[in-house]
Formats: structure tokens, sequence, C-alpha cells
């Protein structure tokens, strides 16, 4: 486990893809790896019969020690962070601009404010068969916003 996969392992988390037990498991993987201050440690030795409980405390202090960002759980910026996620698989060609701009859409709809132009751009795709645009021009639109979230 690295740093970054723990960080896209938290996002994940925001969006309710991966459980607590998820964090503190790879709290342990941290620890493995030798990346284990006081805090990944403290986060690594919860409980995984009830990891909700002792989890909340202690990853704003995991996330500090590992230089990463700390956010309520399920807050819009901790969904943002997830949304920066999905953009970089995308970027790397695991998703393709349509495929993102229909899991923000379903994910979210507009209701997240970091992911609104891929949601209204989903929408855009819907409506290609009744104008005279092509699929790639708002691929190239959708990959703008990517580029701009990752940024």
């Amino acid at each position: 486990m690295t740093v970054e996969e723990f960080r896209d392992l938290v996002a994940l988390w925001h969006l309710g893809e991966r459980s607590d037990g998820d964090v503190v498991l790879a709290a342990c993987d941290l620890v493995v790896a030798g990346i284990d201050g006081p805090g990944v440690s403290a986060l690594a030795g919860v409980s995984l019969r009830r990891p909700w409980d002792e989890i909340q405390p202690l990853l704003g202090d995991a996330l500090l020690e590992l230089g990463l960002d700390h956010h309520e759980h399920n807050s819009n910026e901790g969904k943002a962070l997830g949304l920066r996620l999905m953009a970089r698989r995308t970027l790397a060609g695991e998703l393709s601009a349509r495929e993102l701009a229909a899991w923000v859409h379903d994910r979210f709809g507009h209701g997240l404010p970091a992911a609104e132009e891929l949601a209204r751009l989903d929408d855009e795709y819907d409506i290609l068969e009744y104008d005279d645009r092509a699929t790639t021009d708002v691929d190239e639109q959708v990959m703008a916003e990517v580029r701009r979230i990752t940024s």
C-alpha cells in the first residue's frame, strides 16, 4: 500500500464505495509497508467489529500525518476527492469521457457543485441524437473538465 493508494481508498470511502473496515485494513497495509507514524498506527489498531465508532476521530490524524487532506465523511469536499479520483482514472484511459459523465450524473445528479459541469455534459450526450453535434464534441468538453478537475 502506498500513500496514493490510501488516498484513493479514502476517496472511495467518502463515496460509500469502500467500508470503514477497508480503511482500517488499508492503514494496516501502510504499517506493514513501513509507513507507520502514530496516527496511522492508531488507525490500524481500530477494531474491525465496530470500526465506525473509532475511525472518525483517528482518520484525520492519520491523513494529516500522511500529508493528505481530511474532510468529514460524506461531505461535498470528501465527495470531490472521489470525483478527482474518477477524473484521474479517465485521464489514464480506465473510463471513457461518456462513462465518467454518466457516473457523475448517476452518483451526484446536479447536486455536487464540483461535478455540475460533468452532469450537464451527460445531459448533452442524451440529446445528441436531436442535434448535429458529434459525440467527440462532447467528449472533448468532458476531457477539458477532467483536466480542470485534476489540475
